[in-house]
């Protein structure tokens, strides 16, 4: 049943998710999904960059049916679509994972579960029969990880997703304003200043309070200790850095596909490839990391041009329409991941947003193929678009 809040006259398209959600989350929680890093330069960029491609339509072309249908890590998809991982999703709503994978399963597509995530990934994995993906911190550890990746393997996720671009936790200005640190760090006093907060948002903290409040991260079971606690995060980014090196380790200890996430050049591309990844993807974190990077659409000719077809290549950044996801296609991505877009609508429905937010992609997926004269994804190429000279410079070095 759809939320009341959201009324599909009222909720047309993914910013639509984005103002309920605003209404419903606390601030400091909304705009723990919504900011980026620094001056959101990059943020704003990735959304902006796919303004500079355009369409060139084939008219009067019969498609009365469009086919979404891809094959990706040898997994059938009903459309070119991954859920992002997307961390403490939990604080959006409860048992924000388990409702997030439950939806992509009746969707037919793709979850991947952060490290971060409040809920276990075996009550992830219980909770769905979709294709699960699993994304790897090396937080609290080469031995944490390795039980992570070993308790990912027996619970059936499909693919690990290891992330590369956080060596350390990108410098979100609003978090830092908003008091995030101090919010996490259970101590009474220092978290009186978000009662306000809270107690304007009832419904939401009602449900956060059934739910059992701040969760610690179940995936993260440090030795000796248990569960990593929230207020750990900063520090243990710190201390998780990935190198190449540790690919090594990573590939013996799992046997499936591994994608390889925050590639962001052709030379890291190249590396990715070298590393035995069976997939990549383009990626900034969404604007959350280092700040004033090109958008990941941007990269995507480059990085395509550095390792041809030796390896899947997927981005994120900035998807906010279905057109969105033709143009990455016609650039050459074989799929996208989405992470704001569906959290939005976790934070403003549960389930009902997350289903909207696929149901939105998915129907402007269909009308612009459709528009542009294409009966399936098979037809799409660089020639159904114009992109901006500069961008395709890397591709004749």
């Amino acid at each position: 049943m759809m939320h009341k809040h959201v009324q599909p006259p009222r909720v047309i398209n993914i910013e639509d998710l984005r103002r309920v959600a605003k209404r419903r989350l606390p601030r400091v929680i909304f705009d723990y999904i919504d900011g980026g890093a620094e001056a959101e330069l990059t943020l704003r960029a990735n959304c902006r960059a796919f303004e500079a491609v355009t369409f060139r339509p084939r008219c009067a072309v019969a498609t009365s049916t469009c086919d979404l249908r891809t094959t990706l890590l040898g997994t059938s998809l009903s459309m070119p679509l991954i859920l992002a991982p997307v961390g403490s999703s939990r604080l959006f709503y409860p048992r924000g994972e388990e409702v997030a994978a439950r939806v992509a399963e009746t969707a037919g597509i793709a979850y991947t579960l952060s490290t971060l995530s409040g809920c276990a990934l075996e009550d992830v994995a219980a909770t769905s029969k979709g294709p699960l993906w699993y994304q790897l911190y090396l937080i609290g550890g080469r031995d944490c990880a390795l039980s992570a990746i070993e308790r990912a393997r027996a619970a059936g996720f499909s693919a690990l997703v290891v992330t590369i671009d956080t060596p350390v936790a990108g410098l979100r200005e609003r978090d830092l304003r908003n008091g995030v640190k101090e919010l996490l760090s259970r101590k009474f006093g220092l978290m009186l200043p978000f009662v306000s907060q809270f107690l304007l948002k009832p419904r939401w903290l009602a449900s956060f309070l059934a739910d059992g409040g701040l969760m610690k991260f179940s995936n993260v079971v440090i030795p000796g200790k248990g569960p990593m606690l929230y207020a750990d995060v900063a520090t243990a980014l710190e201390q998780a850095m990935v190198s190449w090196h540790d690919l090594g380790w990573i590939r013996e200890a799992w046997e499936g596909p591994i994608v390889i996430k925050g590639v962001h050049t052709g030379e890291d591309a190249r590396r990715a490839v070298d590393a035995g990844a069976d997939a990549l993807v383009v990626s900034n974190h969404g604007g959350r990391q280092l700040d004033g990077v090109a958008p990941t659409l941007r990269m995507l000719p480059e990085v395509l041009a550095s390792v041809g077809d030796r390896i899947e290549v997927l981005l994120d950044g900035g998807i906010r329409r279905g057109s969105d996801i033709v143009k990455a296609l016609c650039l050459g991505a074989r799929a996208v991941l989405v992470g704001r877009a569906y959290a939005y609508g976790l934070g403003a429905a549960g389930g009902a947003g997350v289903a909207r937010a696929i149901e939105i992609l998915r129907t402007d997926l269909i009308r612009t193929l459709k528009l542009l004269g294409c009966g399936s994804l098979a037809e799409l190429d660089r020639s159904s678009v114009d992109v901006p000279a500069d961008w395709l410079e890397a591709t004749r070095r």
